[in-house]
């Protein structure tokens, strides 16, 4: 009795104590909140607190692992059922505002403004059941010229924490200017509670609903964190050609002579991985814009997956994950309860880490920078028959950002556990509200204006295709970017390959001669080059759909030729 009685006058100090961290002003009670418990702006020390009290340890889902704190600090959470993006619970709000401008169809599906405000009261009317409310106010874009104001409501602590640290994190100076009035966005995260599938355009207990004539999103049925930071991309991905800045699906680094490399590819490609550069600045692991003046990050975090995650490989990354950090659906080694087992994938193959930028050593703050020297497709290869770098041409550079080629690997999206080869529209095809040839014509434009040289990468399979072949060796990528930034490829020897046409560095330093030609890497030459004509058929096939709007000599000289 004296136990609980004790317990009880603790739990009235701590919620009496952090209540009203920070002012609960009229922009937020605007949003239908009427909780009790709403906080703002809790430090990261609070947020740890709040992670670690037992009835905020573990979500109302059954299904859902209590969080814990990992051997070296970072905060463990679990996000249930959903451990990966569901695309095909997205939905927009079909208005006037979007009627005319949104690219309706598989990718943007929509949603009536009523259907929007049954999930959204959905949500609201949760969180108002809730222990407690978060409310975490950011910025998206170190450019002040083009910030938005950006507020999130959640009752996850581990939630919240994941938004302060991916959002760039105003001074309590900034917060009392910059957020005295409603913020540019708003999103509303009841991811405990299920949607109603009787409510307009929702198929099931999952939705994440947008409404940009609002400013707002709204999400329901899962608790998975990269929704949130996704969802906010797709939302500056309208807004930002809009103002004539193309917005990219990338990540971004600087050497020290102030050259910028950008590195367009989907989850699964190494962006993150070889945006952690020891030798250059990082800007940013996966979403910026290019101005007039340069480029800028949108986030002020990174969030890297940790599948085979080890000090050897990418120490940058390793090393960030501490106190502070998030560690996302992570099980643990039998030797060490709160030692991370990064090999483990019982739960998802997409085990993820998110960190603040500044964990990443010599990472550049403010994150903006100049007009790009080198710029990376990244590709993720399931065939094994693309070289692991070729130097594209004009026509090259426009057709296969278009194409966006790679496969998707497994847990980055629900469902997929085998890579599958795919295309992706200016490699993030799923976040584009846009047609894709709004992006493309920026980025062709902007390549054409700064004289920026354009490379393919290949860094999926290398000796056979999927289930024959190796996936390649991240040391060989690596060496493969020095060599570029270091300026050696400018002067070797390049040959043309078949089918495709690329043009492929005969020699690259420290690299094997053979592999840089695949078809050498492959035991079976007759294997190979069935493959290769099945991968260029598919090129074919998936550009059919843009060919009305691309100029004929893009597709002629820029695509794959196939010879019957």
């Amino acid at each position: 009795m004296m136990q609980n009685h004790l317990r009880g006058i603790f739990m009235k100090s701590f919620s009496k104590r952090f209540s009203h961290h920070r002012v609960i002003d009229d922009a937020i009670l605007a949003t239908g909140l009427k909780n009790k418990n709403i906080i703002r702006n809790p430090s990261v020390a609070e947020i740890y607190e709040y992670a670690m009290i037992p009835e905020m340890r573990v979500s109302h889902d059954a299904r859902v692992r209590d969080s814990v704190i990992s051997n070296t600090g970072a905060l463990v959470a679990y996000s249930g059922k959903g451990t990966g993006r569901i695309p095909k619970d997205k939905r927009v709000v079909l208005d006037e505002t979007t009627k005319d401008v949104i690219w309706w169809g598989d990718i943007n599906m929509p949603i009536t403004p009523l259907g929007y405000d049954i999930n959204r009261a959905r949500a609201i009317d949760y969180l108002n059941t809730a222990k407690r409310v978060f409310v975490i106010d950011g910025f998206a874009s170190w450019d002040p010229m083009n910030r938005f104001t950006v507020r999130v409501i959640c009752n996850r602590p581990y939630h919240a924490l994941f938004m302060k640290q991916m959002l760039i994190r105003p001074s309590p100076a900034e917060i009392d200017e910059a957020f005295a009035k409603k913020p540019d966005f708003l999103i509303i995260n009841g991811g405990e509670f299920a949607a109603d599938p009787h409510n307009d355009s929702v198929t099931n207990e999952t939705s994440v609903a947008v409404n940009l004539k609002k400013g707002e999103m709204a999400i329901l049925g899962t608790q998975y964190a990269g929704e949130m930071k996704k969802g906010l991309f797709g939302v500056m991905h309208y807004y930002m050609p809009q103002r004539g800045i193309f917005s990219m699906h990338a990540s971004a680094n600087e050497g020290k002579k102030g050259d910028i490399s950008v590195l367009f590819g989907l989850s699964g490609t190494g962006k993150t991985t070889l945006s952690a550069d020891p030798h250059r600045a990082l800007l940013g692991d996966d979403e910026h814009c290019w101005t007039e003046s340069g480029i800028f990050n949108i986030e002020g975090g990174c969030y890297a997956k940790c599948i085979d995650l080890s000090m050897d490989t990418e120490p940058e990354i390793y090393n960030a994950i501490k106190f502070g950090s998030v560690l996302e659906n992570i099980m643990f080694t039998e030797e060490d309860p709160r030692e991370p087992d990064y090999h483990n994938v019982s739960i998802t193959q997409n085990t993820r880490c998110a960190y603040p930028l500044e964990y990443i050593p010599g990472a550049k703050i403010p994150a903006v920078g100049g007009h790009p020297k080198n710029i990376f497709y990244l590709v993720c290869d399931a065939y094994g028959v693309l070289p692991p770098v070729a130097k594209l041409d004009t026509f090259q550079t426009k057709y296969h950002f278009i194409s966006g080629y790679t496969s998707k690997v497994a847990g980055t999206e629900v469902g997929i556990k085998d890579p599958v080869a795919t295309f992706s529209a200016c490699y993030g095809e799923a976040f584009l509200p846009l047609h894709p040839f709004t992006y493309a014509k920026m980025l062709a434009d902007k390549v054409e204006k700064h004289k920026s040289n354009v490379w393919l990468v290949n860094t999926g399979w290398s000796g056979g295709k999927f289930g024959v072949g190796k996936r390649m060796s991240l040391s060989v990528t690596r060496k493969i970017l020095d060599a570029i930034h270091d300026g050696h490829l400018d002067n070797v020897e390049y040959r043309k390959s078949d089918v495709f046409g690329f043009n492929v560095p005969k020699t690259v330093p420290g690299v094997p001669d053979n592999i840089l030609w695949p078809q050498n890497t492959w035991a079976d030459k007759d294997a190979f080059n069935v493959e290769l004509k099945k991968l260029a058929e598919k090129f074919q096939k998936n550009f059919v759909k843009y060919a009305e709007k691309t100029p004929k000599e893009v597709i002629e000289k820029g695509g794959p030729i196939l010879s019957h």
